[in-house]
């Protein structure tokens, strides 16, 4: 038989390939094709009639027809004396036409089977691997022909998602060579349904869709028609029909031939019985033609998607790999350019920030200052006045020095983005120098500056001073009255003026005692900015040589390093092209080996 040979012939091609996998599933698929019997699975959703149908298609309740639907897979076929079993399998992925001990067969009653199976199952392990098989004396199954009641599948009518490898899975493993998918008529097949046929019809020729339950279904015609429509716009190749298994039930009771005919029973046992006959011929052919061309186009898929990526390619590897080790010894020598211009941009930044962060720090220092000597006495309030001044400005030393730290590794950042990211870490290991003198030392303590004293002698020489001009100007008034220029009023008055030019006087060195402790306030704080700013520059110059000398090293090894990949891309060049010639050949012999099984293929078709 040609098929066969193009069947062994597909499966020795898969294991030279290294898919084994796909050539076990050939070995399966090549031993039930050799079977005389055609086991049809009938799969479908919940509540579609399906055991129904296994039923009236041979006239015997062989299969749960109730609410709960049926919940062990049943295997029907034929034999002299009715008979059923429950089959116990070793595992859950095994094969159901593969032997299995008397142990594993426990007796069931016919009378009562959904009950017997029932009680078989409950002394059985909780999700035990486990199917019926039912023999009866019929002549439709005399001929070989084996139906198979399932379960409903998770989901068909839902989303499609795993109802497609459910589906495939099941039919696989229950050794099917057709599938026969049942769908009420009343309201044809849903979209994720349709996405299961498509995934069967590629795995099963002969597919066939029942709609059932047209006793009740009054479109059902229109349905039928819909349903071919959708079918063939999706690109299933599936015979279809329906029926009512209800009125074939009856009509086998009553031995009505009409009623019979108009159940739809008729058209259907003759698809069954003529798939039974085309088994070992046009179905077997058309069985192999698509498992063995689906195989074919698996191997052959990749291999002249690695041929065309070869011919597309206008280097080899290795030498796009030299290439590409040239471009990254060019982008370093770029990157080494680009940090040592952005170091020298943050660092001039860095300078400016700093001495503007330091002035303006004073200034807000010195302008307090000023706000508390516009008030107070220095003589009186020095005491409490210096210790806030020089607290003030060693946590301005204090604050400038944190910034700068942050400053700095906020510039070896700046940096260190610079380089490739395939150059991994190239931060300094360590935190770079920010060592300077400590704030006591950069903030010495302010004498008290020289007080002039407003002594009581200087008072009363004073206050004699600005009491003689009232004495006069007063007694000079009060002479016209006829009083003598010194009386008691000219005294008074002379009393008040010298009273206020020694006021006057005191407010005046007051001013000046506050004017000299501002301008010794301002010299002190200048003195520490000085200070501040020239430990800052050298902390940034010497941040700017800490930096520069590592990432220079940096550079130097990333160098090294990019030198001894050139070097070995170079030498591996030579060597990559012979190799890819090698393999080339070795692709376009497997492609011919392949084309040739395809050609088998096209006359096996042919033949079809």
């Amino acid at each position: 038989m040609l098929w066969l040979d193009v069947l062994d012939a597909t499966i020795r091609t898969c294991t030279e390939h290294g898919r084994t996998e796909t050539a076990e599933k050939l070995s399966r698929r090549r031993a039930r094709l050799l079977h005389p019997e055609l086991r049809v699975l009938v799969v479908g959703a919940a509540q579609q009639g399906k055991s129904q149908l296994v039923n009236a298609l041979i006239n015997a309740a062989v299969c749960g027809a109730g609410a709960d639907g049926t919940r062990v897979p049943t295997v029907v076929r034929h034999a002299g004396t009715p008979s059923a079993q429950l089959i116990r399998r070793g595992a859950p992925g095994a094969d159901w036409t593969a032997e299995v001990g008397l142990q594993d067969r426990i007796p069931l009653a016919l009378d009562a089977l959904d009950a017997a199976i029932a009680e078989a199952t409950g002394r059985l392990p909780a999700g035990a691997p486990v199917h019926a098989e039912v023999a009866v004396p019929r002549s439709l199954l005399a001929g070989g022909l084996v139906l198979i009641d399932t379960p409903p599948l998770p989901g068909p009518t839902g989303p499609a998602g795993q109802a497609v490898r459910d589906a495939g899975d099941l039919a696989t493993h229950a050794g099917a060579d057709l599938v026969l998918y049942v769908c009420e008529a009343d309201r044809g097949l849903s979209d994720p349904e349709l996405t299961v046929l498509q995934g069967l019809a590629a795995l099963f020729p002969g597919l066939l869709v029942v709609l059932t339950k047209t006793d009740y279904a009054v479109d059902w015609r229109r349905n039928l028609a819909d349903t071919r429509a959708r079918l063939a716009r999706a690109g299933v190749p599936a015979a279809t029909t329906a029926v009512s298994s209800t009125l074939r039930l009856h009509a086998l009771q009553a031995g009505d031939t009409a009623l019979n005919t108009e159940s739809g029973f008729p058209e259907l046992l003759v698809h069954l019985r003529r798939m039974v006959a085309a088994k070992p011929g046009a179905l077997a052919r058309e069985t192999v033609g698509r498992l063995a061309g689906d195989a074919v186009q698996q191997l052959a898929v990749p291999l002249r998607d690695k041929l065309t990526a070869q011919r597309d390619a206008s280097v080899p590897d290795a030498v796009a790999r030299l290439h590409a080790t040239q471009r990254r010894l060019d982008d370093l020598r770029k990157c080494a350019v680009r940090w040592q211009n952005t170091l020298s941009d943050e660092i001039g930044d860095l300078m400016s920030d700093v001495e503007h962060d330091l002035r303006d720090r004073t200034r807000a220092v010195l302008a307090e200052a000023e706000q508390f000597f516009a008030e107070a006495d220095p003589a009186k309030a020095w005491d409490e006045f210096e210790p806030w001044l020089r607290r003030s400005l060693q946590e301005l030393a204090e604050t400038s020095t944190t910034w700068l730290a942050e400053r700095t590794d906020w510039t070896a950042q700046q940096v260190a983005g610079q380089f490739p990211a395939e150059a991994g870490a190239v931060l300094p290991p360590l935190a770079l120098e920010m060592a300077g003198p400590a704030p006591d030392d950069v903030v010495p303590g302010l004498d008290a500056p020289p007080v002039a004293r407003f002594s009581p002698t200087q008072k009363l020489f004073i206050g004699l001073r600005g009491s003689y001009g009232g004495v006069v100007m007063f007694g000079l008034a009060t002479s016209l009255a006829g009083m003598s220029l010194i009386n008691p009023i000219s005294v008074g008055g002379g009393a008040i003026f010298g009273g206020k030019t020694i006021r006057d006087e005191s407010k005046s060195l007051l001013k000046k005692r506050q004017a000299e402790a501002k301008t010794i306030v301002a010299r002190h704080v200048d003195d520490v900015f000085v200070h501040l700013n020239k430990e800052a520059r050298d902390s940034v110059r010497r941040v700017q040589r800490g930096l520069r000398d590592h990432f220079t090293a940096v550079t130097e090894d990333l160098q090294e390093v990019i030198m001894d990949s050139l070097r070995n891309a170079k030498a591996a060049a030579d060597r990559d092209v012979a190799a890819r010639e090698q393999h080339s050949r070795r692709i376009q012999q497997e492609l011919a080996a392949l084309a040739q099984l395809h050609a088998q293929l096209v006359a096996l078709n042919g033949r079809a």
